[in-house]
């Protein structure tokens, strides 16, 4: 939960500041709306403008807000003052909330700091957008900025809160929370901090820590906004611990607080599918599907509506639903989770027959890169795709080929062979578990013969992303790319010029002293892709992010996918949601896969029809 620009208080009535319920919200608008009514002068009628804006932007009123913003930019009689200066700070929080425009919000953020230089809310705001665009250099630039000229406490906390932010969606959880920390330090009443911390500590693993701050925000939340979403995340460490009848507890308090809450009702759908009472699940999710859009609540209640969707989905198809085993309150490492033994599912031949007459011919390379020679080992590749051959054969895939361990020349040599394939086959699959990485605006695949010591390398070494695309390009229906390989960049610190600096990722050591390791990890990981066509990609774990390895014989990815991936009667797209919220439970929503991409709504896929 980030800080908008900083917010100074108002007169009482039309004013912005810290609610004490939503309802106040309603409260704000009349009043402004008088005030806007009554005002004696274009400065007080820019003003009263600017608050109602801010109001109705907390609203979701988006189109009535920025309407408000330009009349207010445009009565506004000096076009230096602090009051023109806030509505274009206002005016970016449209362009980055409402229309997620970032490009534009920046550029509102250029006038403002040419207005008022030396203010630190610009900084504080442009930061805030520039980590929404993915820019993470710019925000970690403007958000030291903001500190720097900050002297006030309370603004300084807010400063630091964002901060952290930015190095949490960067990975840094650890720096994350050192920032948290500072934050509340400041501002020791602040519930937000804590559940951001909490949250902070989630994603190191560490549950235990996690629940301890998310006990303090909702301590300090005192029933009043932003409770309800406390309860919810609560409720969620609960269930990953397996602790479920406090989860239900805090599911169902804050639906005291928030009786439309969705996604408190996933959260109880999600909890009672743990405990194997898949019809008190379906009701809850048909209960999360039927509820308003809350206000203010758009994306966190979308996603539980996706959520409950797919569930429901899967539930009335009859088929068996995965286990999740539950998760210790502090991780044994920071690149892995337990992962339970999972077996190719087993598909009826009539089904399998009638699902290849309904869908077509089908073809898929299967690649597993474990035997690395100049970056870290990996355990699980082979065996994942092993696993994921065995599933696609059982689904009744025609044409399956299984690659492991290959180098550079036999990955060329199997994209080509697969292309052929391709050509012929209505669904072409390519499945890839290795190492992928991202450099200059490219992702790559990683042979187990590459030799990485800089970036220039990876042009001779690597395989790049469009050369897998273009071999499945001639599929006549469906073009699937499956990669668990969200992977870090070994390159990020390497020197491009000559001669280079070895950058590669040494092997660690086991006992015995042979290399072995629990991470893909290289760097930071695959970037985010664009998509045309009849296609999807699916990553592992979301751009930006790493993907964890499996304790056991498998990574949690391919785990969720070889248990979804017979589900009959389950369209593609919701199936690789079902997979995306498996490995969400599996890792406590450490690792978030993610589809790019979008099919023709004339045809629906299915892996096994009903």
């Amino acid at each position: 939960m980030a800080d908008r620009a900083f917010a100074k208080e108002r007169p009482t009535g039309c004013k912005v500041g810290p609610l004490k319920s939503v309802s106040e919200l309603d409260d704000r608008v009349a009043a402004c709306t008088l005030a806007i009514d009554t005002s004696r002068s274009p400065a007080q009628l820019a003003l009263a403008l600017s608050y109602r804006a801010q109001a109705l932007l907390n609203q979701n009123k988006c189109d009535l807000a920025i309407e408000d913003l330009n009349r207010a930019r445009d009565v506004s009689p000096s076009k230096k003052s602090s009051a023109y200066y806030d509505v274009h700070l206002w005016i970016s929080y449209y362009w980055q909330n409402c229309r997620g425009d970032f490009d534009r919000g920046i550029a509102v953020l250029n006038e403002a700091a040419a207005i008022l230089p030396r203010d630190p809310a610009v900084y504080n705001q442009r930061a805030n957008l520039n980590r929404d665009k993915g820019d993470y250099a710019a925000a970690l630039a403007d958000i030291n900025r903001s500190i720097a000229l900050i002297n006030n406490d309370p603004y300084r906390a807010s400063a630091y809160n964002n901060r952290a932010l930015i190095l949490k969606t960067m990975g840094e959880y650890e720096k994350s929370a050192a920032d948290f920390s500072v934050a509340i330090k400041l501002a020791p009443k602040n519930p937000k901090y804590y559940a951001n911390r909490g949250d902070a500590w989630r994603l190191t693993g560490n549950l235990e820590r996690a629940l301890q701050d998310q006990d303090r925000a909702i301590e300090l939340y005192a029933g009043g906004p932003g409770v309800a979403l406390g309860l919810t995340l609560r409720g969620e460490t609960l269930r990953y611990m397996g602790n479920y009848d406090s989860a239900l507890s805090n599911f169902n308090q804050a639906l005291r607080f928030e009786s439309d809450f969705a996604p408190a009702y996933t959260g109880l759908g999600l909890t009672f599918e743990r405990l194997g009472d898949f019809e008190r699940a379906k009701s809850e999710f048909r209960t999360a599907l039927s509820v308003s859009e809350n206000s203010g609540r758009g994306d966190i209640s979308k996603s539980a509506r996706e959520t409950a969707e797919a569930r429901l989905a899967a539930l009335n198809s009859g088929a068996p639903q995965p286990k999740i085993v539950p998760l210790p309150v502090r991780a044994s490492s920071t690149t892995s989770v337990p992962t339970l033994a999972v077996a190719a599912p087993v598909v009826a031949p009539a089904v399998a027959k009638a699902t290849a007459a309904k869908q077509g011919r089908r073809a898929a390379l299967i690649i597993g890169n474990s035997a690395y020679k100049s970056v870290a080992v990996l355990d699980n590749p082979r065996r994942d795709a092993q696993k994921m051959s065995a599933a696609l054969r059982a689904v009744g895939f025609d044409d399956v080929t299984l690659a492991v361990d290959v180098s550079r020349d036999k990955m060329v040599e199997a994209l080509r062979t697969f292309a052929a394939a391709a050509d012929r086959a209505d669904w072409a699959v390519v499945y890839y578990a290795g190492h992928g990485i991202e450099v200059n605006g490219v992702n790559y695949l990683i042979p187990v013969d590459a030799k990485l010591a800089t970036d220039r390398d990876v042009l001779f070494e690597a395989m790049p992303l469009d050369q897998v695309m273009a071999a499945i390009d001639g599929a006549k229906k469906l073009k699937l790319v499956v990669l668990d390989a969200c992977r870090d960049n070994p390159f990020a610190n390497a020197a491009a010029a000559a001669p280079p600096a070895p950058v590669a990722v040494a092997a660690t050591p086991s006992n015995d002293g042979t290399r072995s390791t629990r991470t893909r990890s290289l760097g930071k990981g695959l970037g985010e892709l664009k998509v045309q066509g009849a296609s999807l990609v699916v990553y592992a774990a979301k751009h930006g992010q790493t993907a964890l390895d499996g304790e056991g014989e498998n990574s949690p990815f391919a785990v969720a996918v070889v248990q979804r991936i017979a589900t009959p009667g389950v369209e593609i797209n919701k199936l690789f949601r079902l997979v995306r919220d498996d490995v969400m439970e599996a890792t406590a929503g450490r690792q978030e896969p993610y589809t790019y991409g979008s099919l023709p709504g004339r045809e629906d896929f299915f892996f096994v029809n009903k």
